[in-house]
């Protein structure tokens, strides 16, 4: 079983594994192991809460695929354990990320004393500026 916070528990039969081999240096070791792991996982078809399903698809992530997969596909080490971890690591992060709610932010307006010290500060800027131009005629 799979913990992603107090309520939400994943199945371990949900989270589809593949190993394949790593790209990029490496030598012969990246040519003959597979070692990279990549976590597949349906939105869809899994027993999270609604919630966790609406927020995960509606969610600017490039691991979430359009059809409503997570992917993640993790080649850090040359180990596949350390790799299969790492993924699994990155998933539960990915759905945590979404449990928290933002607080909604509150609209406030700048203070009287603050525009004018914003006006005086472009005032002076301007008038650096102004100095350092050659005034005189061609």
């Amino acid at each position: 079983m799979i913990q992603i916070t107090q309520r939400v528990i994943l199945q371990d039969n949900e989270i589809e594994w593949q190993f394949v081999r790593s790209s990029g240096a490496g030598g012969q070791n990246v040519n003959k192991v597979s070692t990279a792991a990549q976590l597949s996982f349906d939105i869809a078809t899994s027993s999270l809460p609604e919630f966790y399903q609406q927020k995960l698809l509606a969610k600017a992530d490039h691991r979430i695929t359009k059809s409503g997969k997570i992917i993640i596909k993790c080649q850090q080490s040359r180990s596949q354990d350390f790799n299969r971890q790492t993924a699994l690591e990155q998933f539960i992060e990915l759905v945590k990320s979404v449990g928290i709610v933002q607080k909604a932010r509150i609209a406030t307006k700048a203070t009287k004393g603050s525009q004018t010290r914003r006006i005086e500060a472009k005032k002076q800027r301007g008038a650096t500026k102004a100095m350092r131009q050659n005034k005189t005629g061609y």
